[in-house]
């Protein structure tokens, strides 16, 4: 592959996995049975600011992007991308999207919500062009404490998960879905996407081994 195409091809799927995200999000609220944990913090903080969920997102991911000065983390393309491109796509979608209130439509929508998300980790993390700024934040954190990735990961999401919640985000059986079938999504997707010769762990957020590795914008 030459290296304009091999360039081409990292960037559709950076800005693909990106929308795709934001999009997938977007369906996780639109079911209203649950979000992935940072999307209730951003949902509590739209409930009481009145702003979108999708502009929200933005201003917190911008805020967490700062966090990385001290942590001494670099970001890079999807990094700043993520802020801006996931908020986009989610509010761009949730205006498509109808609204529902019978079950047997919301389930599918749950399902299919958490299933795109998995594929749009994939095409995100394997364009290999940095970490998104929430997993900045912890890889950061890992660095400076010295404590694994995995715990620092559950201590900065619980938080996120009780924050929202008491700000009025949504918890329910769509979490506990997510929070269990991410990661292997997310995995099996990594590989159906990854690029021939990207190299390198940067990106990828692990604990002991790269491979295990689980990363959301």
């Amino acid at each position: 592959m030459s290296t304009q195409r091999h360039l081409t091809r990292r960037l559709s799927q950076l800005y693909a996995g990106l929308a795709l995200y934001g999009a997938s999000s977007a369906m996780l609220v639109g079911a209203g049975l649950g979000l992935e944990p940072w999307g209730v913090l951003h949902q509590g903080l739209a409930e009481r600011t009145g702003l979108t969920i999708g502009v929200v997102s933005i201003i917190v991911g911008a805020a967490v992007l700062l966090l990385w000065i001290p942590l001494r983390q670099r970001p890079g393309l999807g990094t700043v991308s993520n802020v801006f491109v996931v908020g986009l796509a989610m509010d761009g979608t949730l205006a498509l999207l109808p609204e529902t209130s019978a079950l047997a439509a919301r389930i599918p929508l749950l399902v299919a919500g958490i299933v795109l998300n998995g594929v749009a980790t994939g095409l995100y993390i394997a364009a290999r062009f940095g970490p998104g700024p929430r997993d900045g934040l912890m890889t950061g954190l890992h660095q400076r404490t010295g404590r694994s990735i995995r715990l620092m990961r559950t201590a900065v999401e619980i938080t996120v998960v009780a924050t929202g919640f008491a700000l009025g985000g949504t918890v329910g059986v769509g979490t506990v879905l997510y929070a269990l079938s991410i990661g292997p999504l997310a995995q099996l997707f990594l590989r159906v996407f990854a690029v021939p010769g990207t190299s390198g762990s940067r990106a990828v957020v692990a604990g002991a081994r790269p491979e295990g590795a689980i990363l959301r914008p």
